[in-house]
């Protein structure tokens, strides 16, 4: 009788990616969980807000890492709002702690199993690329709050595929699992039910981008996004998408 099927049933099941969160892993590539970031992500989220008009009391973020976005956007809206950040990873949770103040929480927490949560706004941001199921995380997050605030990074363009490790360097290293352009990232949207109202494209290599690389292209990409915004995305890359949606 083969003893293929029993050691079939002996091996162990792939560990779920999310896992890399929960554990060190992340970190170890990641040491300061992209806090450096917070500026520049809160800039655009506040930008958004302003040109749409709207007046928040409660402001929560899923997957908020350190925490350093919310703590941004505090210091710049009205002392009466109010913000939360839900987190998965403890290793990120304990560095968002000490952000902590009397309207800044934060819970480690998955912010999809929370039923009776209600806020005027959510914010997702660099959060669907890395999971396995974005379609569901997507449905179960829509009734969190009225309004919510993605931000996607737009990793596919013609400059990053012609590159060999073009994608695979945003997988090994920030664990992206899935990559957008702006018409999927929209798509995507409205195919789990939201109803994009608004959106801009961020320009992340060119305001904060480190490397020698994204530093040669900043004059490129600013004349060439003058000229076709669109196209000049789809080229060279650079750029994420930053959208308000119902």
């Amino acid at each position: 009788m083969s003893s293929k099927p029993a050691l079939a049933r002996e091996e162990s099941a792939p560990a779920a990616f999310e896992e890399i969160y929960k554990n060190v892993d992340y970190l170890e590539k990641n040491p300061t969980w992209h806090v450096e970031e917070s500026p520049f992500k809160a800039k655009y989220i506040l930008k958004l807000l302003e040109r749409n008009n709207l007046s928040l009391k409660s402001v929560c973020e899923v997957g908020c890492g350190a925490g350093e976005v919310l703590r941004q956007l505090q210091l710049r809206m009205s002392p009466d709002t109010e913000f939360r950040g839900y987190e998965i990873s403890p290793v990120a949770y304990e560095l968002s702690k000490p952000r902590e103040n009397e309207r800044l929480r934060f819970k480690l927490a998955d912010a999809s199993a929370e039923k009776d949560a209600s806020f005027d706004l959510l914010l997702v941001l660099d959060v669907i690329e890395h999971l396995e199921d974005y379609f569901s995380f997507l449905r179960k997050i829509r009734p969190l709050a009225q309004h919510k605030i993605f931000h996607f990074p737009l990793d596919l363009s013609v400059q990053a595929i012609a590159r060999r490790r073009g994608l695979l360097k945003r997988r090994e290293d920030h664990a992206h699992l899935h990559y957008f352009t702006k018409e999927t990232a929209l798509e995507t949207l409205k195919d789990t039910g939201y109803q994009v109202v608004d959106y801009l494209y961020a320009a992340r290599s060119n305001e904060i981008g480190p490397t020698m690389l994204q530093k040669a292209f900043r004059l490129p990409r600013s004349i060439f996004f003058a000229m076709n915004k669109d196209l000049a995305v789809r080229v060279l890359g650079g750029y994420s998408l930053m959208i308000l949606a119902k």
